[in-house]
């Protein structure tokens, strides 16, 4: 799967390396290009998640402030409730699009 923003590719990665939660596909951090993304100090904490880490996307001439998230640090009882350990993976806003 990829994650696209105005034609450039931010992230890609087979589908049984990303988790699904909540309408989102999460990538390892792994599938992300280098470079594309800088932390942003946009805060946001989910109820069974934890505290987010937000991103800003840029690369190769596409950029959108707060374009992507994560949890590095996951609340007790996030593993449990999705099936698998996203510590850390990346979501992106719905501007990116992603695909098969």
């Amino acid at each position: 799967m990829k994650a696209v923003l105005d034609g450039v590719v931010i992230a890609e990665a087979e589908r049984d390396d990303l988790v699904s939660i909540e309408g989102n596909w999460y990538f390892p951090p792994s599938a992300v290009r280098a470079g594309a993304l800088s932390q942003s100090p946009t805060p946001y904490t989910c109820p069974w998640k934890g505290a987010a880490q937000y991103w800003n996307v840029a690369l190769d001439g596409a950029e959108l402030t707060d374009g992507a998230w994560s949890y590095p640090d996951l609340r007790p009882g996030a593993v449990d409730r999705v099936g698998t350990d996203f510590a850390g993976y990346v979501a992106f806003d719905r501007k990116v699009v992603v695909s098969d």
